[in-house]
């Protein structure tokens, strides 16, 4: 018998739980009412239903919660599921061989799951409208159905010519929404409401079958997806996550089971955070699972632990709730402003800041400075241990995301571009409408956030007080006494030589003086942010893309409404956020 998206995998959990365990059994059945309170497929209009339906997967490599495919299915059409590996896509800057990875993983098992339905995937390599030509010749005319994406420049140029293609062909292509991002003009005083009324509708059901095209037709798909004809830059991560939608469901259940209990409190440090967040990132960025699906769960697991008397609960798990909950929120917020202006990949929200930095090609020190970021090498261990883990796992938890774009951004002063690509490769979770608003935003170019630099001595001292995790990750400074794990290049050269760590030699100097660098930051940021002119076009920024949710985990915020240059939002929001350090400097 075929399982259903989450059924089968559920009955499969479920039974390893003992009987005996109220807690997890009231939990479980909050969960099972969440996977089987579906709705049917949407309608959707075909003017030829005997024509065969493409249903062309993304970031939407699942079954369950999947709108174009339960349209096709429901009409009754042939349906030919489509995963297209676009050569321009998988050869640009930021894509790399962890992403295939991840993909390649979720597609052997959607391809599996699309099998038991019915109609087997079908996997081809080209670029789209090419591929769309082929197959309208072995298909004759045919509808289109796939999700809406909001991702890079290319894929959005790959929109327009595949739109050509279909009004050229006579071919009808129909987007639906997945998450909470709004195409064309949208109010932001009213994108809060309209998030919570699309993740509030009953899911869409895995469909029960799907009609195959005709037996004559041969439609090849490539078995062997581990040769594609592409080369990458570098090696997959070895010890990256696993794509799948079994993986992400089982990630999601132990989140929910407890192992997300102290996530809120958890999740800034690399030293707890790896197994206190839900790791979900990577299953959202690619539509393992949709977003409604796991706010479906967390509304799910907060109806069971409200059915237990408090002194039964596990502390923090309803606080930790909330605050993912907020994230997901956070998700489809910063995905809405590359939506609303997708020139964000490439220049500055706030074009006041375009003299800030050097906006052309690296000069010479600019690109070692790069260099020695990308490498792990600049002599901050709190810096250089968290991009060792980054290579390693292509994960690393928020908090230390902007650590690595602020100082790259700030003590190093680069550009924002240019350290942003690379993170794409390195983070497998890499969603572009999160990614560069939030380069950005770490850089503090667009006018309406808070800046904030991080002291990476500071920031050791608080996420990693013990030096446990920088040990871990720089092995070579294992033997460095805590007085000065966080700045190994302050031991006496007696102590260097007697524990045998030479900075120089085993680690390298400081590429920048940290205190001097945060002070130029702050001086040429502050001297920008001062101008009428900023202030202004922050006010238009704000309008378009700033939150206009007065709530932060809780924690009401006060907010004076959009006005004049004077006392508007923004420059309210522009303020710095300094805190004194040991050594005098000011830096989160």
């Amino acid at each position: 018998m075929r399982r259903t998206p989450f059924g089968g995998l559920l009955q499969v959990l479920l039974a390893q739980i003992p009987r005996q365990c109220l807690r997890l059994l009231v939990s479980s059945f909050h969960l099972a009412r969440f996977l089987f309170a579906s709705r049917p497929s949407p309608d959707y209009k075909f003017v030829n239903n005997q024509l065969p339906t493409i249903v062309w997967f993304k970031r939407d490599l699942r079954t369950g919660d999947h709108a174009p495919l339960a349209a096709a299915a429901r009409a009754g059409t042939a349906v030919v599921p489509l995963y297209v590996i676009e050569p321009s896509l998988f050869t640009a800057p930021d894509f790399a061989a962890q992403h295939w990875g991840f993909i390649r993983e979720s597609l052997l098992e959607l391809a599996r799951d699309l099998a038991m339905l019915g109609s087997p995937l079908v996997v081809r390599i080209g670029e789209m409208p090419d591929v769309l030509q082929q197959l309208q010749s072995e298909l004759g005319t045919f509808h289109l159905l796939s999700h809406q994406e909001t991702s890079n420049a290319l894929s959005y140029a790959r929109d327009v010519r595949v739109g050509a293609w279909c009004r050229a062909h006579g071919v009808g292509w129909r987007e639906f929404r997945q998450h909470g991002v709004v195409r064309g003009g949208i109010n932001r005083d009213h994108w809060a409401q309209q998030w919570d009324r699309l993740m509030s509708q009953p899911l869409i059901a895995e469909p029960a079958a799907i009609v195959a095209p005709r037996p004559n037709l041969v439609l090849h798909a490539h078995e062997n997806l581990t040769d594609i004809g592409i080369t990458f830059h570098e090696a997959d991560k070895l010890k990256r996550q696993r794509g799948g939608r079994t993986p992400g469901a089982e990630l999601l259940f132990s989140f929910l089971d407890g192992r997300g209990q102290h996530y809120r409190r958890a999740m800034s440090s690399p030293l707890s955070a790896a197994d206190a967040c839900s790791r979900l990132s990577p299953h959202i960025a690619y539509g393992t699972l949709s977003i409604r699906e796991i706010v479906h769960a967390l509304v799910a697991k907060r109806g069971a632990l409200h059915a237990i008397a408090p002194e039964h609960r596990a502390p923090g798990m309803l606080e930790s709730i909330k605050s993912f909950e907020a994230r997901l929120h956070w998700h489809c917020h910063f995905t809405q402003k590359l939506e609303s202006e997708p020139a964000i990949e490439t220049r500055n929200v706030h074009r006041g800041f375009d003299s800030v930095r050097n906006e052309g090609a690296l000069s010479e020190v600019e690109l070692e400075r790069l260099r020695v970021w990308q490498q792990a090498a600049t002599g901050y261990p709190m810096i250089d241990a968290c991009m060792k883990m980054l290579h390693t796992t292509g994960w690393i938890n928020f908090r230390m995301r902007a650590m690595l774009m602020s100082f790259a951004s700030y003590q190093l002063w680069l550009h924002w571009r240019e350290p942003a690509i690379y993170l794409a490769t390195q983070f497998l979770d890499y969603e572009p409408g999160i990614h560069y608003p939030q380069a950005q935003m770490q850089s503090g170019v667009t006018g309406i956030n808070t800046i904030r630099i991080y002291n990476p001595i500071k920031q050791a001292k608080d996420q990693d007080p013990d030096g446990r995790f920088i040990r871990q990750w720089l092995p070579q400074l294992a033997r460095v006494p805590g007085d000065y794990i966080f700045a190994p290049d302050t031991m006496p050269m007696t102590l260097q030589e007697h524990i045998d760590v030479i900075i120089g030699r085993d680690y390298p100097a400081p590429i920048v003086d940290n205190v001097e660098a945060m002070r130029f930051a702050r001086d040429a940021i502050h001297a920008v942010k001062q101008r009428a002119e900023v202030q202004a076009e922050a006010s238009r920024v704000y309008i378009k893309h700033g939150s206009r949710n007065p709530q932060r985990n809780g924690v009401v915020k006060a907010r004076r409404a959009p006005g004049n240059a004077t006392d508007s939002a923004p420059v309210a929001q522009m303020a710095f956020d300094w805190g004194k350090n040991i050594d005098g400097s000011l830096s989160e």
